[in-house]
């Protein structure tokens, strides 16, 4: 898949962009089962009309920008956005970087100035897209204001068990603990990547080592507790279980989320390596227990609950 970067103001098109092709918009964070729907059409009228198919999509996110809800986090970084868009089968991914000046441009503008500069057949978007200054562009806007240069189609929102596949119903369902109903949404896991630091090595010496993780993207995280996870450690999966939390037992004061994973039947020292967690299913609500003693045994019961549910997996 090739990317073409866009810095708004920019000349279109740019040397390599195809002469015509079927386009899906969106932020897209998440890729979801809704998202997928978009893609796959765009995808699926690309086959017929025998052109590539590509995406455009925009980084930041653009509530960072326009400064609503300033400490946003996001369900899917750009890099593993992209590479789920290779895998679908997407040929071109145009990555426009969300600034100022392309925040301030008008609906009529971002058709002119961008859409209309690439060699675009058909646009597909969801029925919720939006665009141009405070987001007053509609998928109708596109019809209206492409003036025939393009075909544009309009996907319908995609429901389970009665209700609307977003973005916003993921970190909900995260912020609930429910990273098993975000996997149903999500159409997989939900995962989160980071490097291993050294700890405070408590779980060393109960017992129960575990990976720190520190990661390089602000995701929305689960809520506190306890997980069964599946971790990736050099392209190699084990399973295991992850604490999130500001471990309360041991009176640390601290009000950050920590992120440790303890790894079953596994002794290597990753220091300094990436590691991928795959969240599977809540166990419980992080517990001050009143001694370090109730906190082991409890681990215990983790485990072991966790390596019943994993036997799956």
């Amino acid at each position: 898949m090739q990317v073409f970067e866009l810095n708004y103001p920019c000349l279109l098109p740019q040397p390599g962009m195809p002469a015509a092709q079927v386009m899906a918009i969106g932020d897209f964070d998440g890729v979801h089962r809704g998202h997928r729907e978009v893609i796959g059409r765009a995808l699926e009228t690309a086959r017929k009309l025998g052109i590539p198919a590509s995406i455009m999509t925009f980084h930041p996110h653009p509530r960072e920008i326009l400064g609503q809800d300033k400490y946003r986090s996001i369900l899917t970084p750009l890099p593993e956005k992209l590479e789920i868009f290779r895998e679908l089968g997407v040929q071109y991914a145009y990555v426009v970087s969300f600034n100022e000046p392309f925040s301030r441009l008008s609906p009529q503008q971002f058709i002119s100035d961008i859409l209309l500069g690439i060699g675009l057949e058909s646009v597909i978007v969801g029925f919720d897209f939006s665009f141009g200054y405070q987001g007053r562009g509609t998928p109708d806007t596109l019809a209206q204001e492409g003036h025939g240069q393009f075909a544009v189609e309009i996907v319908r929102p995609y429901q389970m068990d009665d209700h609307k596949v977003s973005s916003t119903y993921i970190r909900e369902s995260l912020q609930e603990g429910k990273v098993d109903q975000a996997a149903r949404l999500l159409g997989r896991p939900y995962s989160i990547q980071g490097t291993v630091v050294h700890g405070e090595a408590r779980g060393r010496t109960i017992g129960f080592p575990t990976a720190n993780l520190e990661t390089d993207w602000r995701y929305v995280l689960p809520a506190n507790g306890v997980y069964a996870i599946k971790a990736y450690v050099r392209g190699q999966a084990y399973k295991g279980v992850m604490n999130i939390g500001v471990k309360p037992t041991f009176a640390t004061g601290e009000l950050t989320p920590s992120l440790e994973a303890h790894l079953f039947d596994f002794q290597e020292s990753i220091y300094g390596e990436m590691v991928r967690v795959e969240f599977i299913r809540h166990l419980r609500p992080e517990i001050k227990f009143g001694s370090v003693n109730e906190l082991v045994e409890q681990i215990h019961r983790d485990a072991a609950q966790a390596r019943e549910l994993l036997q799956d997996f």
